[in-house]
């Protein structure tokens, strides 16, 4: 089987009203994506998606869909898809960074290979080591009134795990917060993340208060420039310290461990140029006495799915302990997939059909394409 061409679609799908979220990053209001086809010579097609934010990793969809045309199909046109390493390994040399372009590449190959031996992608990564997934729903950091609506909205639905964003305004976070604990009670567990938002002075004192608070975990309380000042914060609490910003490659996972920075990598697709940078990472964290857990980039239903096959298939994920971001469709007005997936509200489950198992909804992509793009 050969590549014979590679089809980026850009799309812009706005989140649903009432569901925007707020980081210190900005506020997420709609979602430039790209989604994509490789297309090859028996007639399978794959498909991925790649989820998007300059303030992440410095991708646009303008430059996504130049990067897949101009640079990583000529790496890859003619190469047998399947061979999904191989393929990973051409991308990874055609460019530097460009995690969310090269990891929708590699979503589409794997969806080929699921699709050619006719079963899911997971069977292909070893199988499972979980049946379903547990997940959690996130608090923008709104002010109080709307966080705790926000919050009351997902309580009402059944949702048992939240992750409240903070990195602001610490005393606005602190207040933010304890609203979500007082809504919730004691038996929902309900994490923190401050999306590098604070100094490690500042962090300290909102863990510190946090602390009183049974929250799960710490977030990307502080920035990604000094593994030092993430160390420095995980020796000043007793809540675990979840890297998010700070871990997009194996290699950044080393430089964690060797400053003794955090407890838990956030991993998904995306962010770590694929699958198989994600199970890297995983591997790597175990290694060193870590967990993982699933992060994401509120994602549409495709890069959902890759995440899906990657928390059921992968034992350094602790989706227990830790329950995933599973949730970008959710928030989303559209997920560009004919069968939405099964997310909620205490876990998410895998779709079991060929390769990702989902296909894209032609009408939607008429109605979301871009139109800056046509």
């Amino acid at each position: 089987m050969k590549i014979t061409a590679l089809e980026p679609i850009p799309i812009l799908v706005p989140l649903k009203q009432g569901l925007t979220t707020k980081t210190a990053h900005g506020e997420h209001i709609d979602s430039p994506y790209v989604l994509l086809r490789v297309h090859t010579d028996e007639g399978i097609v794959g498909v991925g998606e790649a989820t998007l934010a300059p303030r992440w990793s410095g991708e646009t969809s303008p430059g996504c869909v130049a990067v897949l045309r101009d640079v990583l199909a000529p790496a890859i046109l003619g190469a047998d898809p399947r061979n999904v390493r191989d393929i990973a390994r051409r991308v990874s040399k055609a460019i530097r960074h460009n995690p969310f372009a090269k990891a929708t590449v590699e979503m589409a190959c794997w969806d080929i290979a699921g699709k050619a031996a006719d079963v899911p992608v997971y069977r292909l990564l070893g199988g499972r080591v979980r049946d379903v997934a547990p997940m959690k729903m996130v608090v923008g950091a709104f002010d109080v009134p709307r966080a705790s609506a926000l919050a009351q909205r997902f309580l009402d639905w059944g949702v048992r795990h939240l992750k409240v964003k903070v990195g602001l305004d610490v005393g606005q976070d602190i207040e933010r917060v304890q609203a979500v604990r007082d809504l919730a009670g004691p038996d929902v567990s309900i994490g923190v993340d401050g999306n590098c938002g604070w100094d490690v002075a500042t962090a300290k004192r909102g863990l510190r208060a946090f602390e009183q608070l049974n929250v799960t975990f710490a977030e990307q309380p502080v920035g990604t420039d000094d593994p030092r000042s993430l160390a420095a914060v995980r020796a000043a609490t007793s809540i675990p310290v979840m890297a998010d910003e700070s871990v997009f490659t194996p290699q950044d996972a080393v430089s964690l461990i060797r400053h003794d920075a955090a407890d838990i990598f956030a991993v998904y697709p995306g962010k770590n140029a694929g699958i198989l940078g994600s199970l890297a990472i995983a591997d790597i964290a175990a290694a060193a006495g870590l967990t993982c857990s699933i992060g994401s980039n509120l994602e549409l239903g495709v890069a959902t799915a890759a995440m899906l096959h990657l928390a059921i298939a992968c034992p350094g994920i602790d989706s227990e302990r830790y329950p995933g971001d599973l949730l970008g469709p959710l928030y989303h007005e559209a997920d560009m997939i004919t069968e939405p997936l099964q997310l909620g509200p205490e876990v998410a489950t895998v779709p079991e059909g060929p390769g990702l198992g989902v296909t894209l909804d032609e009408e939607q992509i008429e109605r979301f394409r871009d139109p800056s793009q046509s």
